[in-house]
């Protein structure tokens, strides 16, 4: 039980760190000057999750409510997943939600 248990901690820290890169790429991807669409960062997140943990955790979109740093604009990515069981037979794991965010580029 111990074994299964460490084993689903690391499965867990696994899955939420690989959400918070693609949250935190996706907003930074969002942010360029080229870019400068908040759902053009959900899109690339949302690809870094389906090619890093399949496609049923890539739920990523534009952030909400994303305050000014010093009147700069910033840009978010937000992600929500529920994380993996071990024990099959339990109906599902618990919800983890991750946001990315970067300073905006201004335009050229």
């Amino acid at each position: 039980m111990l074994f299964l248990a460490v084993l689903q901690v690391a499965i867990d820290v696994y899955v939420h760190n690989v959400l918070e890169a693609a949250a935190a790429d996706g907003a930074r991807y969002a942010a360029n000057a080229d870019v400068a669409d908040p759902q053009a960062g959900a899109d690339r997140a949302n690809e870094l999750i389906r090619s890093s943990l399949g496609p049923s955790y890539a739920r990523a979109q534009p952030a909400a409510d994303v305050p000014d740093v010093d009147g700069a604009p910033v840009v978010g990515v937000t992600v929500t997943a529920r994380l993996p069981l071990l024990a099959w037979f339990l109906p599902v794991g618990p919800t983890v939600t991750v946001t990315g965010h970067a300073l905006a580029e201004p335009p050229r």
